[in-house]
């Protein structure tokens, strides 16, 4: 037990950074335990949030939930540098070369702040529009456009703490991120119930609040990422001359941002026409989907972690020229993960509607939002192994496979059936919900049959 405690130290404090030898199990538990505890903070955001603006109304909780349908666009492009982030900087450790991954590392600060001014201004300026277009009706656009307005133009600080955390994995320094995410989720915390409800001099301000709140958090910890990678003695450094624009590093880190961005573009786009399909049966039914994917969330996020140190590992391990060992690192964090999401499975499926319960408990969304958990949770031990094998296949730079097989299960399968089975069928919001079971299950199955045959080994980053 304490050498336990002692490795469970050294894993928060983040005692190592390269993982090119020594034990597989070691590695995997020294950067899983930071990235689940980052993962989930990270999916805190999103339970936090709808817990207090369930407080307020249904139609505050369908006002967060078309908006972060919409605003899946924005987390896939950040997560798609996040992924090429991870793949540049955990190749260069590999190879030995911290001044070259520090150079990555501002390149890929250039190119987050670019890319969120081209995509948070005009989702802010449009914010009625975006919201109209979701199916909202009038009143709830009227209240909601400004939560909308404000959380698009926050998208400099969720895409950089989104890509500045790729970089800090991919250097082996998850225990930094993991600390960003504290401090980010923490404010958030603090400040939601301030905001919403009104404390002190600070007025009641509504769904609105837990918008100034969010961002208040994620801006604070893309701070504390930006000041930790440019602190001297760290293994990777950004210095202040890095920041001159290196256009080899930007082709390259476009170049794999590309097919990372377009395999979650792909994956949360079809997240908006699911929405889509499902705002029709009205907003009760939105609201219980919005619930059951925070919820949800909360559980991914954490297998997450694992998958982002199985990219870590494989990614520095190709580096290193070990390809052996970075396949070996990758099935086994699979396993783990598989073994965490069986059980969470079983306890979400046995208690759904007492954990429903602590977030609504209008009988029409709990219906939904327990019929939505039941289902997804069916397909939880499929999910396990499909996010790890892709993330693991986008650690070695090789974004472009996964990229096609997100693109066979959700639009030419996930999409076409949650139709059918809802509208044609008859089936309903369930319809829906069993669409993304069997979709995601496939994508799993994919996953594992391409990576056993090897190519990701042979790719150039």
């Amino acid at each position: 037990m304490t050498k336990f405690i002692r490795l469970l130290l050294d894993a928060l404090r983040g005692t190592e950074s390269n993982y090119t030898s020594g034990s597989i199990n070691r590695a995997i538990f020294m950067l899983s335990v930071p990235m689940v505890l980052e993962m989930v903070m990270e999916s805190l955001f999103a339970v936090v949030d709808v817990f207090f603006v369930a407080k307020i109304s249904t139609e505050a909780v369908a006002t967060v939930g078309l908006t972060e349908s919409v605003l899946t666009i924005v987390y896939s492009i950040a997560i798609g540098l996040s992924t090429a982030a991870t793949a540049l900087v955990s190749r260069r450790v590999g190879e030995g070369n911290a001044r070259e991954a520090g150079k990555s590392v501002a390149q890929v600060i250039l190119v987050s702040i670019a890319v969120a001014l081209l995509i948070g201004i005009p989702g802010a300026v449009f914010a009625e529009d975006i919201l109209r277009a979701m199916g909202g009706d009038e009143p709830l656009i009227s209240r909601g456009s400004g939560f909308t307005r404000l959380i698009f133009a926050s998208s400099p600080a969720i895409i950089l703490l989104y890509t500045l955390s790729g970089c800090l994995r991919g250097a082996g320094e998850a225990s930094t991120a993991m600390r960003s995410l504290w401090i980010a989720n923490g404010l958030n915390i603090l400040l939601c119930p301030v905001f919403i409800f009104g404390w002190g001099p600070v007025p009641a301000m509504g769904v609105i609040g837990s918008a100034i709140a969010t961002t208040i958090g994620r801006s604070a910890g893309a701070i504390y990422q930006l000041y930790s990678l440019m602190r001297n003695g760290r293994d990777v450094q950004v210095r202040g001359a890095d920041f001159r624009p290196d256009y080899g590093i930007i082709r390259n880190l476009l170049s794999i941002a590309a097919g990372g961005t377009a395999q979650f573009l792909v994956g949360s786009a079809s997240w908006v026409f699911l929405t889509r399909i499902l705002s029709t049966f009205g907003s009760d039914v939105v609201a219980g989907y919005t619930i059951a994917i925070r919820i949800m969330i909360f559980t991914i996020m954490p297998s997450w972690g694992m998958a982002n140190a199985a990219a870590t590992l494989v990614g520095q391990n190709l580096g290193a020229k070990k390809p052996d060992r970075a396949e070996t690192s990758a099935w086994r964090a699979a396993f783990c993960n598989m073994l965490f999401l069986l059980g969470v499975g079983i306890l979400f499926y046995s208690a759904a509607a007492e954990i429903v319960g602590i977030f609504n408990r209008e009988p029409k969304v709990v219906e939904i939002a327990v019929k939505c958990l039941k289902i997804f949770c069916l397909g939880y031990v499929f999910f396990a192994y499909g996010m790890v094998i892709s993330q693991a296949l986008n650690g070695a730079g090789d974004t472009r496979t996964p990229t096609l097989i997100n693109v066979v299960c959700f639009w030419l399968i996930e999409i076409p059936l949650a139709y059918l089975l809802a509208n044609t069928l008859g089936w309903g919001p369930e319809g829906v919900f069993w669409s993304v079971a069997f979709s995601e299950s496939l994508l799993a199955v994919i996953a594992v049959l391409v990576f056993r045959r090897g190519r990701w080994k042979l790719v150039q980053v």
